[in-house]
């Protein structure tokens, strides 16, 4: 169980109250679903109905298992997905108690009354750094708000970062969620500092230095951020471009700022600026691996890039090549990178191609590639074999240089290894201590799958810089096989089936078993396969070097032991006379003699205990390194479960150094001692402090915005039952006004609440009623219908068709069919994005000399967007086309549409075109309907008109001529007559 720390405490006290709406903006790290499920736990109970909103599926899942860990078990936290029906939602609203429920399920139950909002208790909103005017919390808040006053908001976020930018981001949200408290805590904050650093971890930081090669690769990569930059400002001097440096470009989210700021003329600029952009992701991408690949990996990666940057998808020149791969900084980087991993001394000597499948040395290779750990035995071969591998092509000298991080995490484990050595000779057990695990955390997973790999087949007895030398030899060698494949392939020769042109797939066959080794490994298994029909099958064997769990990978520090290989086999041959003879009974189905047969198996001796205990018994703690990648929350359940007594932080993390500071202020009685990685001078280090510096500045925007926040107040909607004056028609007296109780309303199909449109015409007092429509997306009046596309929406239904049908629909069933076409807010407003948009199905012309070879004259273009708006207005002229800037510009046109028009009807709408889609059937008729369609002179225009005078077939059949003729009409009604009676068309 979570223990609360005093400024937990005063946190819940300040906001736990039901009858205030608060907003909460904490530090990551600081138990934000410590507090979170404290609050739930105040409020649960059948007589309350608490929603929690905008939670993800793990989210909910790590709720739900903390809530039953402090009792909230009986029914403790309910979700509601799509798999729930409307009638189990209700029943589970009535019931009461906590549920989780997604932002579209919730705003089409309260649209549609099958919660009851009046009795809602509260709501408690995740991710509050999300809501802006367009999201449905927004909308769920406004609807929560019409009829429960009483009720209470409280929102929550631990992303500061997110509310700094825009004009007043911080009051922007408390006036969409409706909030008048915010509560501000920072790590700095004077309860948090006094509460975290009364009781400190053990903290030993160790600063590494780069090697040589990644120094200079380190300053090149930050060379070409700083020349792409500068590139980047000077073809856009119109923009501001103020934030754009090298300080930021370290993390992700830079991306998304230069692409915002471009995104409103992205048409307007040159294939330069948007190669630039891209380009500033793939530098970043290159020193998150210069860190944290392997040297092979790394290289392997830049020639990836290089093939990428020259050649494109279809085979041919690439004309936008990157700027910074012709720079010199850009040649220091490959040159660099290569030396890494070999020097090649004979320039005359090609790459050669191994072939992994005809020696036994190559196991190990296939091994690497299919990821499995060498073993005991295996590494003591490797120790044996020579300096350089036979398997080595001449004047290739490897290098193979280990990151200076892993030599740095093997000392650490021998260190942490013999502490614990002492503590046991101490014998201090007065109290409870944590456990001997070591914690090894990484930043993301393929980290920890190297990491795992590394101390499983790690050299203890070599030198530094050398521990890795046989995992580093295996990936040479797959790597030496992965770029002799890829020449071939370039020479014309067949190369491995489905590789890209690139040679993508050759290196996901280095880190993954892919289908270009099918044939490789359908060897090795036969080969094994036949090896293991010349000798019997023992018990025992080596124990696994690792192993792996759902929250991280486990890797087990065996004692080394010698085998009994004599014993072993003496309990193989008595295993196979046992099964010998039993043969008979096997094969007539008798019962097998078990008690007699099976007297030569010692069950109960030590020896066969002991051989199962270290194979297969649970590994001891100070025998267990746990490695596993950051994540949210969830890490401080996971020090609590596990307590170790060694955390090594391979990678700098500001959120996980306070997930300690917290663990060890609620566990003063443990020891803790936190090894804290990082390379000195680098990317990695600077970005650390960046984090810091720009969270710190974050906070103290937010607290100076508040302190000069003014209310807002937030106006009732008006009531639906106030009068409203309406023309009704021009030609009737003359434009008679009259007064019109009715609400404005529109009708939107539900696969429509996914966009934010929905919210906005619910805040420009518009009535939204959800319905399941089978024509159209929105019904503004009843002779009005608007389907809804956006740009890459419009371009799909093209391709597929739909939108054809869509139309047709529409012009059959409304006098006034509309087909919007809605921009984004911040994108540019004109067709011509479409050029830079991915290609939604949309189906290639290859030319005659990319089929044949032979060039001959200019292929079919596909046919652009605008001809094909062109031909749709052509084939249904009927159809209005409204183009849309944005939502905002959607509400005021479809305001502007319902003026002095009557309401349209709900139940009219949802029963237009139900009977004509096949999809929704046509009742108990379906099948006659089907009959009747086949019939000439029935069409679709006439069935419903035939299936309303005529009882069923038969009667249809013993109609007269004049019958069937007066009621489908001359013409039609004879080819139907003369059809059932003679046969005849």
């Amino acid at each position: 169980m979570s223990t609360l720390l005093p400024f937990h405490k005063t946190i819940i006290e300040k906001i736990h109250d039901p009858a205030t709406s608060d907003l909460l903006i904490l530090a990551r790290g600081l138990g934000l679903r410590r507090i979170l499920c404290t609050l739930m736990k105040i409020y649960d109970s059948p007589q309350n109905l608490i929603l929690l909103v905008n939670a993800t599926p793990e989210e909910e899942s790590a709720i739900g298992e903390e809530l039953g860990i402090i009792g909230c078990r009986k029914p403790g936290l309910r979700v509601v997905g799509y798999e729930t029906g409307s009638k189990d939602r209700c029943n589970l609203y009535r019931q009461g108690g906590i549920i989780s429920v997604t932002s579209r399920i919730l705003v089409v139950d309260m649209l549609q009354s099958d919660i009851p909002t009046e009795l809602i208790t509260g709501m408690l909103i995740l991710h509050a750094e999300k809501v802006t005017a367009l999201v449905l919390e927004a909308f769920i808040v406004r609807l929560f708000r019409e009829k429960n006053k009483k009720g209470f908001v409280k929102a929550f976020t631990d992303q500061p970062e997110h509310i700094t930018s825009g004009l007043s981001p911080l009051k922007n949200i408390m006036k969409e969620l409706q909030l008048r408290n915010v509560h501000i805590y920072p790590r700095f904050h004077e309860k948090i500092k006094t509460c975290l650093e009364r009781r400190r971890a053990d903290v030993v930081e160790l600063s590494q230095n780069l090697t040589e090669p990644m120094a200079d690769i380190h300053h090149a990569i930050i060379q070409c951020m700083n020349t792409t930059l500068s590139e980047l400002k000077r073809s856009n001097t119109t923009l501001d471009l103020d934030d754009f440096n090298v300080e930021n470009a370290y993390f992700r989210s830079f991306e998304i700022i230069v692409r915002r700021q471009l995104d409103s003329v992205w048409h307007k600029v040159g294939p330069k600026t948007k190669q630039l952009v891209n380009d500033l992701g793939t530098l970043r991408r290159l020193l998150y691996y210069l860190l944290t690949y392997d040297a092979l990996q790394f290289h392997s990666y830049l020639e990836t890039l290089i093939a990428a940057n020259t050649t494109t998808a279809s085979g041919g020149v690439k004309q936008h090549q990157s700027p910074w791969m012709l720079t010199d900084a850009a040649n220091i980087i490959f040159q660099s990178a290569q030396r890494r991993c070999y020097t090649i001394t004979a320039t005359s000597k090609k790459m050669p191609v191994i072939d992994l499948t005809e020696d036994d040395d190559a196991w190990a290779a296939l091994d690497e590639i299919e990821g499995i750990v060498a073993s005991a035995s295996n590494k003591g071969k490797e120790k044996q074999t020579d300096s350089k591998p036979s398997w080595l092509p001449d004047g290739l000298e490897p290098v193979l240089e280990e990151l200076p991080k892993w030599n740095l995490l093997s000392e650490i484990l021998l260190e942490a290894e013999g502490e614990m050595i002492r503590q046991d000779s101490l014998k201090k057990t007065a109290q409870p201590s944590s456990s001997n695990t070591i914690l090894v955390m990484a930043s993301s997973t393929r980290v920890c799958i190297l990491l795992t790999e590394f101390l499983g087949t790690m050299d203890q007895d070599a030198q530094p810089g050398s521990k890795a030398r046989p995992m580093m030899l295996r990936k040479l060698r797959a790597y030496l096989w992965w770029k002799g494949k890829m020449t071939e392939k370039k020479q014309g020769t067949n190369g491995p089936s489905g590789s890209n042109r690139n040679g993508n797939d050759g290196l996901n066959d280095i880190y993954g078993t892919q289908d270009g080794m099918s044939e490789a490994l359908k060897k090795k298994d036969k080969e094994k396969a036949q090896r293991a029909q010349n000798r019997r099958r023992v018990r025992g064997g080596a124990p696994a070097a690792s192993g792996s769990r759902d929250d991280g990978n486990v890797i087990a520090k065996p004692e080394p032991k010698e085998m009994d290989l004599a014993a072993l086999q003496n309990e193989a041959d008595a295993f196979a006379q046992f099964w010998e003879s039993q043969g008979e009974a096997i094969l007539s189905g008798q019962p097998l003699n078990l008690v007699d047969d099976i007297a030569f198996l010692d069950f109960g001796s030590d020896a066969l205990e002991s051989d199962f205990d270290n194979n297969y018994g649970l590994l001891p703690s100070e025998q267990t390194v746990l490695v596993r990648a950051y994540s949210d929350d969830t890490d401080d359940r996971i020090l609590m479960e596990f307590k170790p007594k060694f955390i090594v932080m391979f990678e700098p993390d500001m959120d996980f150094v306070r997930r300690i500071e917290v663990y060890k202020s609620a566990n003063p009685g443990l020891a803790v001692r936190v090894y804290h990685m990082v390379y000195g001078n680098s990317c990695e280090e600077h970005k650390y402090l960046a984090g810091i510096r720009r969270e710190k500045d974050s906070f103290q925007r937010l607290i100076k915005e508040r302190g000069s926040m003014l209310i807002t107040l937030v106006e009732d909607r008006r009531e639906n039952t106030d009068p409203i004056i309406k023309t009704i028609s021009s030609r009737l007296a003359g434009g008679r006004r009259e007064l019109n109780k009715e609400p404005s309303r529109v009708i939107v199909d539900m696969r429509e609440f996914r966009s934010t449109l929905p919210s906005l015409l619910h805040a420009s007092n518009l009535l939204v009623i959800p319905a399941t429509l089978t024509v159209g997306d929105y019904i503004l009046t009843p002779d009005i219908c608007v389907e809804r596309k956006s740009l890459s929406d419009l371009i799909s239904s093209f391709n597929s068709g739909r939108l054809y049908t869509q139309c047709e629909m529409m012009t059959q069933h409304y006098k006034y069919p509309v087909l919007l076409i809605e921009f984004e807010e911040d994108k540019a407003f004109s067709l011509d994005t479409v050029g830079e948009m991915k290609t939604y199905g949309k189906p290639k012309y290859p030319t005659k000399k990319q089929t044949t070879g032979v060039p001959d004259k200019p292929s079919y273009t596909p046919p652009t967007l605008q001809s094909k708006i062109v031909l749709l207005t052509l084939s249904f002229p009927k159809v209005r086309i409204i183009w849309s800037s944005s939502p905002y510009a959607t509400s005021e046109i479809f305001n502007d549409l319902k003026m002095n028009s009557p309401e349209p009807d709900a139940s009219k709408a949802i029963t237009v075109g139900a009977d004509d889609d096949p999809n929704v059937g046509a009742g108990v008729n379906t099948a006659a309907e089907e009959v009747l369609r086949c019939i000439p002179g029935i069409t679709a225009k006439n069935v419903k008109i035939v299936m309303s005078k005529i009882k069923n077939i038969q009667e249809l059949c013993n109609l007269s001529l004049a019958e069937v003729q007066r009621i489908l009409g001359t013409d039609a009604g004879k080819a139907c007559w003369t059809f059932i009676h003679k046969g005849d068309r």
